[in-house]
C-alpha cells in the first residue's frame, strides 16, 4: 500500500447499517428495503455487506424468495430493533428539550375539519409554547402533503399519507364511512334505490381532489354506471347542486358537517351496495417534533368525540357507525 493512501478502516455497526437491516428482514427483498429507507438497491447491499463484515457471518440468505435470515441474523435481528428503539426514544426526548422555545409551527389541515380543529390546535400549541407563531393553512389532502413534503408544513391533519413511510410519523384519528346523500324525497324508502340513483342526477367531487377519485373508483368496483355531466371541488357546491337538480352524491360526515346549511333540504340514505370508507391521521416529519403530533392527535379526538361526532349523530340518526374516532394510546 503506497505511504500516502489511508488506511482501511475496520467495518463497524452503524445505526444506518441497523436501519437498512431492519429494512430489508421487514421487506423481504433488497428492492423492498431500498423502497422502505428511501436509498438504491446497490446501497442496500453494500450496508448489508458492511454489516456481515463486522460481525463475521452471514446474516441473510439472498438466495431464499423472500430473503430469510441466517442464525446470526436471528441474533441481531433482537438487539438491532431494541437499538433503534432507544434511540428513536432518546431523539424524542431531545426533540422535547430543544422545542422548549419553539419560535414558529405551520400546520396543514383538510378543508373538511379547518372550521372544528385549526383554532383547537393552534390554541394547544400555544398553551405549550408560550413564544411560538403559529401559521395554519387549510386545503385539499393532495396540497397539504405537497406542502408537508417541502416543508411548508411541520405538521398536517389529511387523509392522504405520504409515499415515503421512513421520513413521516403518521398518528390516526378517524376512519369515516361514505354515506350517500340526496334531495329531499328524490328517493323513496320503498323504491330499488340502486335503479333510481342511475336515474337521478349524479353530482360528483372532482376526480382531481383524492375524495373525487376515491368516489370514482368506488362506484366502478360496485359497477354502478352513472352520467357524469358536472364536478365540483367543494363540498358546500356539490350539496347545492344535489339540492338544485333533485339529484345525489357519496359523502362523509365530516363533508356534511361542512356545508350544515344544506341539511334540511337532503336526505341521508343507507348505501345499496358495498361500502368505503376514508382514514384521517396527524402526520409530521419523523423524529423532528419528539412528542408533539401525539399530543396533537389526542386534542384532535378529544374535539371529535365531544362535539363532532355527537353532532353529526344528531342531524344522522341511525348512521353513528358512520364515524368513529381512533383510541388514545394507553
Amino acid at each position: 500500500m503506497p505511504a500516502d493512501s489511508p488506511a482501511r478502516l475496520p467495518a463497524e455497526l452503524t445505526l444506518r447499517g441497523l436501519r437498512v437491516f431492519v429494512a430489508l428482514e421487514e421487506a423481504g427483498s433488497i428492492a423492498g428495503a431500498a423502497a422502505r429507507i428511501g436509498g438504491s438497491s446497490s446501497g442496500v447491499s453494500q450496508h448489508i455487506t458492511a454489516l456481515e463484515s463486522a460481525i463475521g457471518a452471514k446474516l441473510f440468505d439472498r438466495r431464499a424468495k423472500p430473503v430469510t435470515l441466517t442464525p446470526a441474523g436471528q441474533l441481531l435481528r433482537a438487539h438491532a430493533h431494541r437499538i433503534l428503539s432507544v434511540v428513536s426514544e432518546a431523539q424524542a426526548e431531545l426533540a422535547e428539550i430543544s422545542m422548549t422555545n419553539l419560535p414558529s409551527l405551520k400546520l396543514a389541515i383538510i378543508d373538511d375539519l379547518d372550521a372544528s380543529l385549526t383554532p383547537v390546535l393552534v390554541s394547544a400549541l400555544q398553551a405549550r409554547f408560550r413564544n411560538c407563531f403559529v401559521h395554519a393553512f387549510s386545503g385539499r389532502s393532495d396540497h397539504i402533503i405537497e406542502r408537508l413534503q417541502s416543508r411548508d408544513a411541520d405538521i398536517a391533519v389529511t387523509a392522504l399519507l405520504p409515499a415515503d413511510s421512513n421520513t413521516y410519523q403518521s398518528v390516526p384519528i378517524l376512519r369515516e364511512a361514505f354515506i350517500l346523500v340526496a334531495a329531499k324525497g328524490a328517493i323513496r324508502p320503498d323504491v330499488d334505490v340502486r335503479a333510481t340513483l342511475a336515474r337521478l342526477p349524479f353530482v360528483q367531487y372532482s376526480e382531481t381532489m383524492p375524495i373525487g377519485q376515491k368516489v370514482a373508483q368506488h362506484l366502478k368496483r360496485v359497477k354502478l354506471n352513472v352520467p357524469r355531466r358536472f364536478a365540483f371541488e367543494a363540498t358546500r357546491s356539490v350539496l347545492a347542486m344535489v339540492v338544485q337538480t333533485g339529484g345525489w352524491t357519496l359523502t362523509t360526515p365530516l363533508n356534511l358537517l361542512d356545508a350544515e346549511r344544506f341539511i334540511p333540504m337532503l336526505d341521508i340514505l343507507p348505501l345499496p351496495f358495498a361500502g368505503e370508507s376514508r382514514h384521517i391521521h396527524l402526520v409530521a416529519r419523523a423524529e423532528e417534533l419528539g412528542h408533539l403530533p401525539e399530543a396533537l392527535a389526542r386534542d384532535c379526538r378529544r374535539i371529535l368525540r365531544n362535539v363532532l361526532v355527537p353532532r353529526f349523530c344528531a342531524i344522522a340518526p341511525g348512521f353513528e357507525a358512520a364515524i368513529e374516532v381512533a383510541e388514545d394510546d394507553g
